[in-house]
């Protein structure tokens, strides 16, 4: 048998790089090899840029405006060529870090070839650990998957949900609790539930930190004194730090602690639960017929069986999700955790970041095409009230309490006399009204009772939409007609 192993162009081992590719595409960008390598690459020039800048290391000139637009383009430009040379470079240093340092040395040389400039190469990597390169190129990489990636995908998810929730706020909705018939609501209200939630993740993720550190191998900025004594280093470092965009970490050890990492990797992964719930939701109410699949569906729904159009669309999304929930779970247990001044767990663990964010993306993805292919069934909606009028036993034993409490005579004992009506059989409206119309009710009270529907029975579900829609506005929404209990 032939081993595919050697077939050209090379065949991927997972699903990202694979059938999934064209979804995940945008994260290779930033959560790539290469793209460390290129993060590197701007940290790298950054950090001699601001050496030269500042006249830290005494009697080594500025770079000039040219110079400094010349090594940032090393960055900008930045592709295949690149990352040949470096994995070359690399079979050489067994080091990735080192392989970088000597790719921009040579550069430089290019550059300023003056042979009085043949100093400035020792300034790049001046002081530095790996780990005060990595730590900076992975939070940069980090934030800007997140922000230019994953932020747009969960917001475009979240715009398409709450116009949903809005356009259904007023279609009544058989609540389940248990999965037993329970007190009606709207299927608004319900999607509305499910925005709400999503937005409060995505307001945490947007307010992460992602902080770094550049302060030496063990964090004590000792290569630096040593070097350069009379250097403000703390200030130098904050400096740096906070000019890419960072916060600075100002006590670590050799490594930056990554707790940052870890919580922003737990909200991902609380989002990607919540979103795993509205799948199963719309799931569930797909199979009980609230929703038709018709819009885009030109898809084969079964092998053998014509007529199933499957939400195929919530199961992929349902099945990345719980993936990249896990991979984002063990990458926030064990990132905050490094044997004494370092090891090299977080190395090899932090390469499965892009693989962690890239099943949260694919999902994102799959669940936004799910949900442009729905459509309401109100009909199938009001079938199942109409089959449920047993749900009407919750507003009149409320009625009954409140007017026993006010000294009605003959409300007593009403949640057992509507539990020997309700419980455990079908009742429809003429027993619910035979019911009402036998407890000596005030005119008004009886009459509101015996208006009730099941579709009816709403509350204030409608309005409550508003919570979600027009977020900034947390007060009480304007009341719509609604029947009471």
């Amino acid at each position: 048998m032939q081993s595919l192993a050697d077939a050209t162009p090379p065949i991927a081992l997972g699903p990202l790089d694979g059938r999934y590719r064209p979804a995940v595409a945008p994260l290779v960008d930033h959560l790539s090899e290469p793209a460390l390598n290129r993060m590197r690459t701007h940290v790298e020039v950054e950090w001699l840029i601001h050496l030269t800048d500042g006249g830290v290391v005494p009697g080594v000139r500025r770079l000039s405006d040219d110079e400094k637009d010349r090594l940032r383009e090393v960055v900008t430009t930045f592709g295949p060529a690149e990352i040949e040379e470096l994995a070359a470079t690399e079979k050489v240093t067994q080091h990735d870090v080192k392989a970088v340092e000597y790719f921009l040395k040579q550069r430089l040389g290019q550059i300023a070839p003056d042979q009085a400039d043949a100093g400035l190469g020792e300034l790049i990597h001046f002081c530095c650990t790996s780990e005060d390169v990595n730590n900076l190129a992975y939070a940069l990489m980090v934030k800007g998957a997140v922000e230019r990636v994953w932020l747009p995908k969960a917001h475009a998810l979240l715009e398409a949900l709450t116009g949903m929730a809005d356009e259904l706020r007023a279609v009544p909705l058989l609540a389940r609790t248990h999965g037993q018939p329970a007190t009606p609501t709207t299927m608004g209200k319900e999607l509305a539930v499910l925005a709400h939630r999503l937005r409060r993740q995505l307001g945490r993720i947007e307010r992460a930190e992602h902080l770094g550190k550049l302060n030496g191998a063990t964090g004590t900025y000792g290569a630096h004194l040593a070097a350069v004594p009379d250097a403000d280093w703390q200030q130098v470092s904050r400096s740096f730090v906070e000019g890419l965009g960072l916060t600075w970490n100002p006590l670590t050890t050799q490594i930056e602690s990554h707790d940052w990492q870890a919580e922003l990797y737990a909200d991902l992964a609380r989002f990607n639960r919540v979103l795993h719930n509205l799948c199963t939701d719309v799931w569930t109410y797909i199979s009980l017929g609230y929703f038709a699949q018709v819009r885009g569906q030109g898809t084969v729904g079964s092998s053998t069986m014509p007529h199933k159009v499957n939400p195929i669309r919530f199961e992929n999304a349902e099945a990345n999700l719980e993936v990249s929930t896990a991979l984002l779970d063990v990458l926030a247990s064990t990132l905050v955790q490094s044997r004494m001044q370092r090891d090299l767990t977080d190395s090899s663990m932090q390469r499965n970041i892009g693989t962690a964010v890239g099943h949260s993306v694919l999902a994102l993805d799959n669940v936004v095409r799910g949900l442009a292919g729905l459509d309401a069934v109100p009909e199938a909606m009001a079938a199942d009230l109409d089959e449920n009028w047993e749900v009407l036993g919750e507003p009149v034993q409320s009625a009954m309490r409140a007017l026993g409490a006010q000294g009605v005579p003959g409300m007593d004992e009403p949640y057992e006399r509507l539990k020997e009506l309700t419980r455990g059989r079908r009742i429809g409206q003429p027993e619910l009204i035979e019911f009402v119309r036998g407890l000596g009710l005030p005119a008004e009270v009886e009459q509101r009772l015996t208006a009730l529907t099941p579709a009816t029975y709403l509350g204030l579900a409608p309005d409550l939409v508003d919570h979600a829609t027009t977020p900034g506005d947390q007060s009480a929404g304007t009341t719509q007609e609604s029947t009471p209990a």
